[in-house]
This record gives structure tokens, C-alpha cells and sequence, in this order.
């Protein structure tokens, strides 16, 4: 279970131990978007190196899309390493990923899809619950789409995300749920708009994202706060578990004055296991 997973651009191995240090639950090396091509192989090399090394921290490799061919050589690099997982840009659903398996050839090396970057990704979210087992998680993203498809922005003037992509927001979040893993999600660019990230955050976790993608390190305090359960929430939960397990033929309970039934009993037992993760 991870709450926070925070992106380092593979061309720079001079910031991969400061990422690693910055207590974010895993960090993405990235060959995709962050690194120029002429600097891919440098960045590459960067990678093989640090992934031999002793690691406190999980540590996922973007690799470069199925079809850019380029990601023989991602994967020639990072696989001796035993990365902890391999995020997959420009992921068109299941078949995707099994491509991806394919040329991996280790079944214990979970894939993250970035499921939403292309107009065809979109239409193939509701396939990742068949390859459940091969992944840790959905997320998404959303700036490619709307360059695909000509868009100016994804975003109105407040920072909110315009109808499709928050359509597109709502799908990646139903198809993980579906395939039983994380719901994660995507980055917010801001970097020093703190106020932002927290009226972000608030509404990620609760629509029901499990965790994010951060961009600076500066963003992981905040991000594990709130997919953290508070004390509060656990002693709560805690308590509707006690009510409902001393008398399991109970369909509603009063607790605090609320009426507490079944669907609250399954959130007060998610909170309670995502506790005892951290």
C-alpha cells in the first residue's frame, strides 16, 4: 500500500538519493517525458547503477511507451536492478499490459499504467480489472490527452479540471477500484501553491483515490498526511467494527447519534487495514 509516489528525472542521479530520502513511499525514476533523447542512454546508465545499490525506499522506472521504440533499452536497464515496478506511459488497457509482461518476462515485477494519455486509453479503462493481478495500481494524467486531441488546457480558470477530463478523472478511479487496486492520483503542478494541493488532496481522498503522484519533494509531507487515517478516523472505525461484531445479525446501528449500516462497516474496515500499513 503506498501513499505517496514522487517522480525524479533519470537524468539526474544527482537527485535519486534526495528523492529517496524524502520520505515518499516510492519514487519513479523517469525515462519518459522528463529526459531529452539525446540524453535517454546517460539516463539509463544513471538508473542500472542506482538500482544495484541498497535502497530504503520502493523504486518504480518509467519507462518510454510501448510503441516508441525505445523501451527494449529502458528495459534492458532497469530489469537486472529489480526495480519495484515498471510505470507504463501511454497505456491502452489490458493488452497493454500484457505487452509490457511479455517483454519484462518476471511475473513478481508489478506494472503501474498511466491509463488515460491517448483517445483510445480511455475506451479500454474498463479492461485493467483483467490483468488485476500484473498490476499495483491505475493512475492517470492530464496533459498528453488534451494534446492529443488539440485541446488548449485541461483545466478552467481555477484550477479545476474542464467536464472531459474530469470524466476521465472519474473512469481511472471506477477502474481501479474495479480491479480491486490503487487508485492513484495524477500530479498537481503547482509546485509551491500549498492551499491548492490541499484543496486537492481533500478531494482525492475523498472521492476515493488511495494515493498520488507528487513532482517535488516538497509535496510528499502533504500527500502521506492525507492518505494517512487520522486518529480520529480510526478510533471511529474501530468502534463501528465493535458495534457490528458484537451483534453480527445487526443490519443499522446508532453511533453518535448517526445511523451506521453496512456500506459504513466495509469504509470503517478499509480505513482500519490502510492503518496498520503505516
Amino acid at each position: 500500500m503506498l501513499r505517496s509516489l514522487l517522480f525524479v528525472p533519470a537524468d539526474r542521479p544527482d537527485r535519486f538519493a534526495k528523492g529517496a530520502g524524502s520520505g515518499a513511499d516510492a519514487i519513479i525514476l523517469d525515462l519518459e517525458d522528463s529526459v531529452a533523447l539525446a540524453s535517454k542512454q546517460m539516463a539509463r546508465d544513471a538508473i542500472a547503477e542506482f538500482l544495484l545499490e541498497s535502497r530504503t525506499t520502493k523504486v518504480f522506472v518509467r519507462v518510454n511507451p510501448l510503441d516508441s521504440g525505445m523501451i527494449d533499452a529502458d528495459l534492458a536497464a532497469a530489469l537486472p536492478g529489480k526495480p519495484d515496478g515498471i510505470v507504463l506511459p501511454k497505456a491502452e488497457g489490458a493488452n497493454s499490459v500484457q505487452a509490457l509482461l511479455a517483454l519484462i518476462g518476471d511475473a513478481s515485477i508489478p506494472v503501474l499504467p498511466i491509463a488515460t494519455e491517448t483517445p483510445a486509453s480511455v475506451f479500454e479503462l474498463g479492461t485493467y480489472y483483467q490483468c488485476r493481478d500484473a498490476i499495483m495500481g491505475v493512475t492517470w494524467g492530464a496533459e498528453d490527452l488534451p494534446a492529443s486531441i488539440g485541446a488548449s488546457t485541461s483545466r478552467e480558470e481555477d484550477g479545476r479540471y474542464t467536464p472531459p477530463y474530469e470524466m476521465v478523472r472519474s473512469l481511472t478511479l471506477f477502474s481501479a477500484h474495479r480491479a480491486g487496486v490503487q487508485a492513484i492520483e495524477t500530479v498537481f503542478p503547482d509546485i509551491w501553491n500549498t492551499e491548492g494541493l490541499g484543496v486537492y488532496l481533500n478531494c482525492a481522498r475523498r472521492d476515493g483515490f488511495t494515493a498520488m503522484m507528487a513532482i517535488h519533494p516538497t509535496q510528499v509531507t502533504a500527500i502521506n498526511g492525507a492518505f494517512t487515517p487520522t486518529e480520529a478516523e480510526v478510533a471511529h472505525a474501530q468502534e463501528v467494527v465493535a458495534r457490528f461484531d458484537a451483534d453480527p445479525s445487526l443490519g443499522v446501528v446508532q453511533l453518535g447519534g448517526k445511523m451506521i449500516d453496512r456500506p459504513h462497516l466495509k469504509i470503517a474496515r478499509t480505513i482500519l487495514s490502510r492503518a496498520g500499513n503505516f
